[in-house]
This record gives structure tokens, C-alpha cells and sequence, in this order.
């Protein structure tokens, strides 16, 4: 009898019932609780020979490409989808979602190019225990860049902590990552990363302020404009995920 950790491609792909040519060459983990509107646009557009593998994943064909993506909130939802994919073959892990502002280099409306995360997710250690920071791979983070930087989208690099207990941050805690330089914080990027890594996978996070903390904001106290702010940034997300994916087809 095998247990998950000794599953191989091949028991994956029966335990998934798939065959060779469902496998995405992209997976896109998206990092936020409310998952219904994501699963239901990112469907519309992978709707091209479509297959769902679990309650918060879709995959499917977009301009060519096979391209996966799942809802996920916090670092153990990341993990199942990621690790499975990653034995499975897929060569590119794009995590996406939300950070909580710690920096003033950051502002609202910026893409947040994620190019180190700080293990503290709970999940990122099991893969990688010798290990306090994980890394994206830095030629998605140049593209990444370069792509931002012909299109005129405002743009922010460096380190993010990644936690996993969101509601206990203090603002002791968050002016000690602050003088860590850390840019942002969140549930899932440290995951996403560490579980690339070990498998030989490629990685890179692209995430929307949602509350600049060290300004003292919250989820309920933000500029007024957010939310056009945060839409508008999404989009662009979105757009550059896509590209992101589309290199290695």
C-alpha cells in the first residue's frame, strides 16, 4: 500500500482518472475566500476542453495553452492542489490573490512581483525544512517585470511573510515585518513556492494590495475606491498570469 507522500505521476494520474493531455502546463492558485465568482470567470475562459478536478479547480485550453486554476485559501488548500499537479508534470505555478500591505514602497493598484517568501505558512517547512525563505524563479520575475513595464502597470518587488493565521496579526507583529523589510504579507505564497522547488517546478507570485497595514488600514477601513482599484488590478493580474503561462506552451 502507498500513502499520498510516496504517490507517484502515474498513481496520481489513476487516483485522478486523466489521461496524459488534461495535464495543465500552467496552474494558477488564486489566494481568497470568496471562490464562487473566481471559479465561475475563470471557467468561461478555460472552457475549451474542460475538466474540473475537484470543487475549486478548473483547467482547460486557452489560446493553446492548457492552463489550470483553483481557488485556494491559506497554505494546506494550496498544497493539495499544487503538490498533486506538481508530480503530475505541470511546469509553472503562478500564485495570485492578496497581500497585506507592510511597506510604503507598495501602494493600491500595484502588482506585487513576489520574489521571495518567508516560511511561517505552516505547510512550506514539510516540503523544505532546512529552509527559512523560498524563492521564485527569476526569470519569471524579469517577465513579469518587463511585461508591466510595456503595458504601464505600477509594479512592486521583494519579499513577502507568509502566515498561516491571518486574524491574529498585531500591529506589533506587523512593524516587526515591516522592519524586516517584507513588502506584504499573506496565507498561501510560501506554499506555492516551496512546493515548486521541491519538485523542480517553476514559480512566481503576482498579488493586489487588499489592506495596507502598516497605514492602519483593514479590510473594513480602505479608501473609498477601493474596490474599483482592486478590480481594475485583478484584471491585470489576470492578463499577466495568462502571459506568464503562455511562454512555456
Amino acid at each position: 500500500m502507498k500513502l499520498y507522500g510516496e504517490f507517484t505521476k502515474e498513481d496520481w494520474m489513476e487516483a485522478l482518472h486523466i489521461k496524459e493531455e488534461q495535464i495543465p502546463t500552467s496552474f494558477i492558485l488564486h489566494g481568497e475566500w470568496e471562490h464562487a465568482w473566481n471559479l465561475e470567470s475563470w471557467g468561461a475562459l478555460l472552457e475549451q476542453d474542460q475538466w474540473i478536478p475537484s470543487w475549486n479547480a478548473v483547467t482547460g485550453q486557452y489560446n493553446n495553452t492548457r492552463i489550470g486554476f483553483a481557488n485556494v485559501f491559506g497554505g494546506p488548500q494550496a498544497a493539495i492542489l499544487a503538490h498533486r499537479f506538481a508530480i503530475l508534470g505541470t511546469e509553472l505555478m503562478i500564485q495570485t490573490g492578496y497581500f497585506g500591505g507592510l511597506s510604503k514602497q507598495a501602494s493600491y493598484g500595484d502588482i506585487f512581483i513576489a520574489t521571495g517568501a518567508y516560511m511561517e505558512d505552516g505547510v512550506s517547512r514539510w516540503y523544505l525544512p532546512e529552509q527559512n525563505m523560498v524563492y521564485a524563479e527569476q526569470e519569471l520575475v524579469k517577465e513579469a517585470i518587463a511585461y508591466c513595464e510595456k503595458k504601464g502597470y505600477s509594479y512592486v518587488t521583494g519579499n513577502i511573510y507568509s502566515t498561516s493565521a491571518m486574524l491574529t496579526e498585531t500591529t506589533e507583529m506587523i512593524k516587526n515585518w515591516s522592519n524586516q523589510g517584507f513588502i506584504g504579507v499573506d496565507m498561501e505564497t510560501a506554499t506555492t513556492f516551496a512546493i515548486a522547488e521541491k519538485y523542480n517546478r517553476r514559480a512566481v507570485g503576482l498579488l493586489n494590495l487588499s489592506d495596507h497595514l502598516i497605514q492602519g488600514d483593514t479590510f473594513y477601513q480602505r479608501p473609498e475606491e477601493y474596490e474599483q482599484i482592486e478590480e481594475r488590478t485583478d484584471e491585470r493580474i489576470r492578463e499577466l498570469a495568462l502571459y506568464l503561462s503562455s511562454l512555456g506552451k
